[in-house]
């Protein structure tokens, strides 16, 4: 295990909720660290749909999944957050007042002081091949992502899918493995054109045959689980979603705060313009669990020079 990284807040989620709370955080001198269990920034926008256009962002009259992500993601540069892809948070343990242990499912320890939970729908879990038993094969010669491409070199490798994952790995892995074999049901391809044309499909005649492999990686895609949300000790409404009050957005557990989808209270709407808002009311409250004492004052980014140094415009 390694040694906790301490920080004010951690933010579990990366969409763009999750990146948003980084601002609204980093305004009132809060740092951040952000995790995620995919292996990228952006959530479902950018897992789901990063060339779907959004038409009810202010002010931006249309803009693309993808396009909102790259948007956050400068405007939050200046705070420094750092990321942990394809991580996903196992345990919360309260340690203190306010304090509380983190740790994911990759042994990583954290610290924090508040915890803001911008999961969505809870976190993306890879579709299982329909293959009997294969759960006894996962983590030692079965795969749903690549963590490290170095510990595949020399392997012969199977990857099943057609989508833009598949595709990618099967370029990225073929200087690296021995061998390596992309199986797909269909005779098209999902993925970006560009990759598409770069693949050579060997034959498709329907027939059974049998390949020598050490490891399969496997991309069918993936589907939303609550995971281990429901065992943080936080009030749930209907097992699916968290209960927050309406001033702070926080949750049945002093210093736990829900935005985006996962929470729940009267009047919800599941839109990324309330997920902002009520990232930006979380932040106030925040403050006080890090800031225990110290006086609030309300700032305008429009006319506070303070806020604009953060920002690095003045």
């Amino acid at each position: 295990m390694s040694e906790p990284i301490k920080t004010d807040a951690l933010i579990i989620g990366a969409g763009p909720c999750g990146l948003f709370a980084v601002f609204e955080l980093g305004l009132l001198d809060m740092k951040a660290h952000v995790i995620d269990i995919l292996d990228k920034i952006g959530g479902q926008c950018a897992e789901l749909y990063p060339e779907k256009p959004i038409y009810d962002i202010p002010g931006l009259p249309y803009v693309t999944g993808q396009g909102l992500c790259d948007a956050l993601l400068a405007q939050i540069k200046p705070f420094g957050a750092t990321s942990h892809l394809q991580e996903m948070v196992q345990t919360i343990e309260k340690i203190g007042d306010p304090l509380f242990r983190v740790t994911t499912d990759r042994g990583q320890v954290f610290e924090v002081k508040v915890i803001v939970i911008a999961a969505g729908g809870g976190s993306f879990q890879p579709k299982r091949p329909p293959i009997p038993g294969i759960e006894a094969y996962e983590g030692t010669s079965v795969f749903y992502s690549v963590r490290q491409m170095e510990a595949l070199r020399g392997q012969r490798v199977v990857i099943a899918g057609g989508g833009d994952s598949a595709l990618d790995w099967t370029l990225n892995l073929a200087p690296l493995a021995s061998h390596l074999t992309l199986v797909h049901r269909r005779s098209e391809f999902r993925a970006a054109p560009d990759s598409v044309n770069k693949m050579i499909i060997k034959r498709n005649d329907g027939s059974n045959f049998e390949i020598a492999c050490d490891t399969l990686l496997a991309f069918f895609g993936l589907t939303m689980k609550l995971g281990p949300v429901a065992d943080w000790g936080m009030e749930m409404k209907d097992g699916e979603y968290i209960l927050v009050d309406t001033a702070a957005f926080e949750s049945s557990v002093p210093g736990i705060f829900a935005i985006g989808d996962i929470n729940w209270y009267p009047g919800k709407l599941k839109l990324i313009l309330s997920g902002f808002h009520e990232g930006a009311l979380m932040a106030q409250k925040a403050y006080h669990y890090v800031y225990p004492g110290k006086r609030l004052i309300f700032q305008y980014t429009t006319s506070s020079t303070s806020l604009q140094k953060k920002l690095g415009v003045a």
